[in-house]
């Protein structure tokens, strides 16, 4: 009997700070490209009305490099959007298990409803997504069943909110057989600050 060809072995990861910072960033990229990527859907954490901490995962949509901006896309009557509302500050992590990655993102969410910006992301939205956004009622609102899936998109636009994340901390961490690797990458007004951290 044959046997299979071995799968092919992934690249090994970078040893300094900047292959790390440009291997993250191509990870991000390919978050919103592959949709088999685990960097597509990180967690989003921010700052419930009550001062609690509140999490959910959404879809990484768009990345601007230069800019350290993330796009996602939510519900403009989600909690979420309440709560950034209230307090920009916000958080991102995500996970790879297979490669033993973990990114951590701090920083600031703005939202865009109804604007240039909201509706460019809206045009690229794909039309089996948009109906997401076309329930009646909002998200996490209680009802006596689970409603039935929305079949018409007839003005989810209304309902659509883009949420533009841009960070100025970054944190890696690989576990790694020969020894994990953790760094920093701090953006301040006097440039970028880096260093490597105790895993």
């Amino acid at each position: 009997m044959p046997h299979s060809p071995p799968a092919p072995s992934a690249p090994p990861l970078p040893d300094t700070l900047a292959g790390l910072r440009a291997e993250a960033f191509r990870r991000l990229a390919c978050g919103v490209e592959d949709r088999g990527s685990p960097f597509r859907t990180p967690t989003l954490a921010t700052i419930g009305l009550d001062g609690a901490p509140a999490q959910r995962s959404l879809v990484l949509r768009a990345v601007d490099a230069a800019a350290r901006r993330l796009a996602l896309h939510t519900d403009r009557r989600s909690a979420k959007c309440a709560e950034l509302a209230a307090d920009s500050r916000a958080a991102l992590h995500i996970h790879d298990p297979a490669a033993g990655i973990q990114l951590r993102l701090s920083g600031r969410a703005a939202l865009h409803v109804g604007d240039a910006a909201a509706e460019a992301a809206w045009a690229a939205c794909p039309p089996a997504s948009r109906l997401s956004y076309a329930a009646l009622s909002g998200p996490g609102r209680p009802v006596a069943a689970p409603p039935p899936a929305p079949d018409d998109a007839a003005g989810a636009a209304a309902q659509f909110a883009l949420i533009r994340f841009t960070f100025d901390r970054m944190e890696w961490l690989d576990l790694r057989r020969a020894g994990h690797r953790r760094a920093r990458f701090l953006w301040t007004a006097d440039g970028l600050h880096e260093t490597w951290l105790v895993p």
